[in-house]
């Protein structure tokens, strides 16, 4: 259930508001007009709140918020803004607790705040970059400490009532995001010429036309900007007036994805052509679903993980298209091709989450980021920063381009496809991809050296490296980077190897010095990940596991498409684990059963010195595959039901 408090006591406030009824009752709502307390509990109910009270003040709050199970909503009541504002910030999908920023020049008693990658990181700052917005969202989490810092801030001070709160909540280590207004209308007020001055803006804004355009994300890529956007919102409209829902999107725009991928596949002119645009089409609706949740409101975990899983399964589906196209036009590396763009483009997307788990640390720790200014980290960074702030300008659009986003990946293999062929499409593909790589992994390496934050001590290093029982009984190395970049060393010889071995008929021998490598990779992974570049590490450890059953697969002659579809299942896998990052969830209901990468790297070996591979990488295609659906449905179905209520525990 979710409580929002109205905090009737901030001295800001009070000439507005007038007597604040009965605290700590539940309000029924009245007529716009009598006070803005009234107004502000009837607004949140309609953003969506379950239960509104007025707290006539911080001690009366923090007693309201010690009862309190669910999110909790809090503002002072000298705020006028549109009801959308108030539910975009109930509803907003960046993090459990989260403040409202507004632009406005902070007036007295108003907190100033340094917002830094969407998260507020000093509150009170003087190099502040917004003022507080009087309102907040707080996770259930951090309620505790929502609490406290109520009580203490109960004695008065400096700052009103509810920016003492905030800056409270702050102290006490709570990661609190920002929620910055576009668009729609928000400001604190101190007076009744302030208050009618800014009601006469909410009421010049059309909430609903505001909205839909705040559902296209304020930053995007060149290609979805220009060829996407400028049209999508009306899909999106469409779809909600005729009730599909963010989920229905996403499986139309896979089926599109599927579609394109077996055009490719099939060749000829008309084909490709064809799959090109529904490729396309794919793209937009892609973009629509995305949109629908932030024009509904309409978010969950269970959707933002389906949207992420389907965007690599679509991509990589398309590959596979391509690779067989190309194969089937008499281009006999067409499989090896579509694999290399899937390593490639996975262990690229492994670097991004981890560099940018890496960023939002640093962000939270301001005076180590900042502490070598000097250096070629930091001027990178303060160019990086001076670009990004120049919205629109040439420089910012080609540093958005160069690094290969996502749309200008789909827009290059559908036009390549349609004018070239698939194995054109599959090289251009390669060759960009592998220059933005280079770019963005010299970059932030550089960046990462001078931020000197370690990111993997912050998390479950065991999970994220995907270790199984295998590497936990290994004696742990030092240095885990150098390690596992040997073992990608490796991995990438023993490919070279056995692609030459196998062109000229011969055999490759010597693996128990693969063996050997892997079980070192395994050592090397457990060791502490506190250096700057061991944000590296897992990526790392993709690379060398990919390679390596790749180099497998190949010495031992299986099928193209074979090898492709194991590739694929592990990358599902690590995908989900990347998603579970972002959130800061837990391991999937299943994940000892996938056996660890050391534990898949070692039955592949063993494979390779049988002569059994094609038959063991079948099998583990197939149970990888399903123990990541029954891992699925345990994680979304099952075990959320038991949790309401819906299904009863054995016994």
């Amino acid at each position: 259930m979710t409580l929002a408090i109205v905090l009737a006591a901030d001295p800001a406030a009070s000439r507005l508001t007038g007597p604040p009824g009965r605290p700590s009752e539940p309000m029924t709502g009245r007529p716009d007009g009598e006070s803005l307390t009234e107004r502000l509990a009837g607004q949140w109910r309609r953003a969506g709140a379950d239960d509104v009270r007025i707290a006539a003040d911080l001690t009366e709050l923090a007693d309201l918020v010690a009862d309190a199970t669910g999110p909790v909503l809090v503002n002072g009541a000298d705020l006028v803004a549109h009801t959308a504002v108030l539910r975009h910030l109930a509803t907003s999908p960046v993090g459990p607790t989260v403040a409202l920023v507004l632009t406005d020049p902070p007036a007295p008693g108003q907190a100033t705040v340094r917002e830094e990658r969407g998260q507020v990181v000093e509150v009170g700052a003087a190099d502040a970059s917004g003022v507080f917005g009087g309102a907040l969202r707080v996770g259930a989490a951090d309620l505790p400490a929502l609490a406290d810092a109520a009580r203490h801030a109960a004695d008065g001070g400096p700052l009103g009532a509810v920016d003492r709160l905030v800056a409270g909540l702050a102290a006490r280590g709570a990661l609190i995001f920002a929620h910055r207004v576009r668009l729609l209308v928000a400001h604190r007020v101190g007076d009744e010429a302030q208050r009618r001055a800014a009601e006469t803006a909410v009421a010049a804004v059309d909430e609903d036309r505001a909205e839909l355009k705040l559902s296209v994300k304020e930053r995007d890529d060149f290609f979805t900007t220009f060829f996407v956007s400028t049209w999508s919102p009306y899909v999106t409209k469409a779809a909600a007036r005729i009730g599909i829902g963010p989920t229905g999107v996403t499986m139309v725009s896979v089926a599109f994805a599927v579609a394109a991928a077996v055009l490719f596949g099939t060749g000829g002119r008309p084909a490709l052509v064809a799959g090109a645009v529904l490729l396309y089409l794919g793209f937009v609706l892609d973009c629509v679903d995305g949109q629908l949740a932030r024009y509904t409101r309409h978010f969950s975990a269970w959707g933002g993980w389906l949207d992420t899983m389907a965007d690599r399964f679509k991509e990589y589906v398309v590959y596979a298209g391509l690779g067989f196209g190309a194969t089937h036009a008499g281009f006999r590396y067409g499989w090896a091709l579509a694999l290399a763009a899937m390593t490639l483009q996975t262990v690229r997307h492994m670097t991004d989450t981890w560099y940018g788990a890496l960023h939002d640390e640093a962000a939270r720790r301001p005076k180590v980021v900042t502490a070598d200014a000097g250096g070629i980290g930091g001027k990178l960074n303060a160019a990086s920063t001076r670009v990004q702030a120049d919205t629109g300008s040439v420089s910012y659009w080609l540093k958005r381009t160069v690094v290969f986003p996502i749309g200008e990946r789909w827009a290059l293999i559908a036009i390549a496809a349609a004018l070239f062929g698939p194995l054109v499409a599959l090289c251009a593909v390669l060759v960009w991809g592998t220059l933005a790589f280079a770019y963005t992994l010299g970059l932030r390496t550089l960046r990462a050296r001078w931020m000197r934050v370690p990111v993997l001590t912050t998390v479950d290093a065991a999970l994220h490296r995907d270790d199984g029982l295998l590497v936990r009984t290994l004696q742990s190395m030092r240095r885990p980077l150098p390690v596992a970049l040997v073992a990608v060393l490796g991995a990438a010889a023993l490919l070279g190897w056995a692609l030459w071995a196998v062109h000229g008929g011969r055999d490759v021998p010597a693996w128990g010095v693969v063996l050997a490598l892997v079980l070192l990779a395994g050592a090397g992974s457990r060791a502490p990940h506190g250096g700057s570049l061991d944000w590296l590490v897992p990526a790392a450890l993709r690379a060398a596991e990919y390679l390596f059953a790749i180099a497998v697969g190949v010495a031992g002659r299986a099928p193209a498409w074979l090898i492709f579809g194991y590739v694929l299942v592990l990358t599902l896998h690590h995908y989900d684990l990347t998603a579970r990052l972002e959130k800061r969830q837990s391991a999937p209901p299943l994940h000892a059963a996938t056996l660890g990468w050391l534990g898949r790297s070692v039955l592949l070996a063993a494979a390779a010195t049988t002569g059994t591979v094609s038959f063991v990488l079948a099998t583990m295609t197939a149970y990888l595959f399903v123990v990541f659906v029954a891992s699925v449905v345990l994680a979304w179905v099952v075990l959320p039901a038991r949790a309401r209520g819906g299904v009863r525990s054995p016994g």
